[in-house]
Parts: C-alpha cells; sequence; structure tokens
C-alpha cells in the first residue's frame, strides 16, 4: 500500500488540516505536485467533500484564493449527482466513435506503451493502488483515443486497481476523455507528457501535434487487445451477533463513515455483496483497505452475502444504510449523504453547469 495512504481516522483528520489548497491549485498537474491523498477516504465515505471544505475554510482562506481546490471537490459531488441520473455503463451524451475494439491493449496492461509517463504510472497502479489524476487522462487518451478501444473495459480495468476507485468519476472520466460525455475528446501529446510527469522522451508515436496526432493511425504498440478477466476475492463472514430491539446500521464500499450514528447503540454491519463485487470487481488490495477503514467503526461486524440474505437470516426489520446510486436492492431508511450543497440536485450536461449554481450556493452561505 502507497506509503501516504494510511487507515486510521486520526490520521486521516490530520491529512485534511496539513492540505495548503492555495499550493494544491497551483502544483495539482505535476505528479510531483503537491496532492491530497484524500481521495481514497472520500470514495469509501469515511469522510466528505462537505467535510474537507468545512475544515479547510475553518483556517481563514477566502473562496477566491482556493477555488481551484473547491471545484476538485466539487468534480466529485457532480459525478455523483450525473451517477444519480444516468447509466453509467453505457455512452452518457453520444457514442464514442471510432471504436475499433471492445478491449484493452496488451501494452497498457504490461505497462509497456513505450511511453514512460504512461508506463511509470501504471506501475504504481498495480504497487500501491494510485494514479494521479493527469495521468488517468493520459492513460484513458491513448486507450481510448489512440487504440480506439471502448471505454467501458479498461475503465473496468483501472477501476479495478484504485484504491479510491469511484464508479462514478471513473466512468464519467472515461468517457469524458474518450468524447462519449463531452464535446470533444482529451488528447495529450508527448511535450504534455513530458511537462507534467518529468520525463524527458523525443520522438514517440505522441511527439506530434494535437493536429496531426487526432489523424494518426494507431501504432503498432497499441495493435494487440485483450479481455481481462477481473474477479473479487472475498472474505467469509462469521455468524453476526445481532441485538433485534436494536436498529441496524448498513455499511458497504461506499459507506464506512465512522460518525454516522456512532452515538446512537445499533447493529452496525459491514455488507459485502458477491454480486456487487462481481459486477464491479476490485483487487484485494482495495478489499483490504476496505476492511481496515471499517475498523474505524465500533463494534463493525462483516456480513458476505446480498442485503436479502441478510435481512432474512437475522430477521432485520429497522434498517439504516446511506443513499448512494450503486446501493440495488436495499429496503429500509435511506439517509442521505454529505454534499456540498444540497440543495443543488439533479443532472447538469456540463460540470461548468453545475459549478456556477454551486458557487451561487457558496457566496450565499459562507
Amino acid at each position: 500500500m502507497n506509503t501516504k495512504i494510511t487507515t486510521d481516522y486520526q490520521s486521516i483528520l490530520e491529512k485534511i488540516d496539513l492540505v495548503d489548497p492555495i499550493r494544491y491549485g497551483k502544483t495539482r498537474n505535476y505528479i510531483n505536485g503537491d496532492v491530497t491523498y484524500l481521495s481514497p477516504y472520500i470514495s469509501r465515505g469515511v469522510i466528505s467533500t462537505s467535510m474537507i471544505l468545512k475544515r479547510v475554510l475553518a483556517k481563514g482562506y477566502r473562496m477566491a484564493e482556493i477555488e481551484s481546490f473547491v471545484k476538485e471537490l466539487c468534480w466529485r459531488d457532480y459525478f455523483q449527482r450525473v451517477a444519480q441520473q444516468k447509466n453509467l455503463n453505457s455512452d452518457i451524451k453520444q457514442p464514442q466513435h471510432p471504436v475499433s475494439n471492445q478491449a484493452i491493449p496488451t501494452a497498457v496492461i504490461k505497462a509497456e506503451t513505450g511511453i514512460e509517463g504512461i508506463d511509470n504510472s501504471i506501475l504504481q497502479l498495480y504497487a500501491t493502488g494510485y494514479m494521479h489524476n493527469h495521468c488517468r487522462m493520459y492513460t484513458a487518451s491513448l486507450v481510448c483515443n489512440i487504440a480506439r478501444s471502448y471505454w467501458y473495459h479498461p475503465a473496468q480495468w483501472m477501476y479495478y486497481h484504485l484504491l479510491d476507485g469511484d464508479w462514478a468519476s471513473n466512468a464519467c472520466s472515461w468517457q469524458w476523455v474518450a468524447g462519449a460525455n463531452s464535446s470533444k475528446k482529451y488528447y495529450a501529446n508527448q511535450e504534455n507528457i513530458n511537462k507534467f510527469t518529468g520525463t524527458t522522451q523525443v520522438n514517440t508515436y505522441l511527439d506530434t501535434s494535437y493536429e496531426r496526432l487526432e489523424t494518426i493511425t494507431t501504432p503498432n504498440q497499441l495493435l494487440e487487445t485483450q479481455k481481462m478477466i477481473l474477479t473479487t476475492s472475498l472474505p467469509v463472514h462469521t455468524t453476526l451477533q445481532i441485538n433485534p430491539e436494536l436498529p441496524t446500521f448498513i455499511y458497504n464500499y461506499y459507506n464506512l463513515d465512522p460518525l454516522w450514528h456512532s452515538h446512537e447503540a445499533g447493529n452496525r454491519i459491514l455488507l459485502i455483496e458477491p454480486d456487487f463485487f462481481y459486477r464491479y470487481p476490485v483487487s484485494s488490495r482495495c478489499v483490504d483497505f476496505m476492511i481496515e477503514l471499517s475498523k474505524n467503526i465500533n463494534g463493525i461486524q462483516l456480513y458476505t452475502g446480498s442485503f436479502q440474505s441478510l435481512a432474512d437470516q437475522y430477521q432485520l426489520k429497522n434498517i439504516y444504510y446511506k443513499e448512494h446510486p450503486m446501493n440495488t436492492g436495499y429496503t429500509g431508511t435511506a439517509e442521505p449523504r454529505n454534499w456540498i450543497s444540497d440543495s443543488v440536485t439533479g443532472y447538469y450536461p456540463s460540470f461548468f453547469a453545475y459549478w456556477k449554481k454551486i458557487n451561487q450556493h457558496l457566496q450565499k452561505t459562507i
């Protein structure tokens, strides 16, 4: 695991307090920039974008000077709002075009694309579960727009390895790069990759102008493709100790909030559904990360099985869970998540339309 990614809740709060939002805004696009490493905890629902913003603003920063940082938090909320309204497993706005295969280049899987900035980031992903956001875009552009692979399976591959894997952010971003969720494809040439990854490569197939890059044929290095078989190893649960007189709070891969109902007695269960992880497989590192984070929740018990089998087996009645688009078949009381703005809801076709509304809200409330 990346040494910068811990699982102790107090350490996570300390990471928030160490954030320098001004320096972040100036350097975040560089792989050695001042990134926060908070995304794994946001994705797993340990902390929220709202909590982070409040703690940062409490230091006395003005909105105008940390707008870049605030926008990045709002991007995460925006993707979640899109997920509430759209099926992210298919093209959101228009079909990706052109597409020559439904797989992923073998050279990408092996980190042998010949583009050092990308290959290094893939190796880092495999070793740590982390990839810089700029490198995610570079990789997606190479796969979708140069190799012309359809975005879905490659997005699954990346999600599988990411500790901060969030299907909404991941799928929307891949579609944005591929032109399925944007008006124009995203391209990165060698000069751009060198600038932000610190490499000095020349004479690669990406070492050309953007005009030329949009028309090149797929290089030989990326022609071989394959479909990966992604599977998840799940823990086997033991018999739960349930008090039928108490409410039951359901946690899952997207909700590991240790403060949720923390002062209320109840049965606390981390629900690990095989069907969910069959549809959205993740690596063993990701499963271990989830389990370690769950240890911040007092009295948590693990259950591997479906929501319905859990409810039936233990005759659960008073059930609470947090709303999330990935929850299927849940019954009981769905409680809202923490948003930067509860009032800005629904689908916005672009982040900038969403940001305009959010910014208006923030100007009134801060």
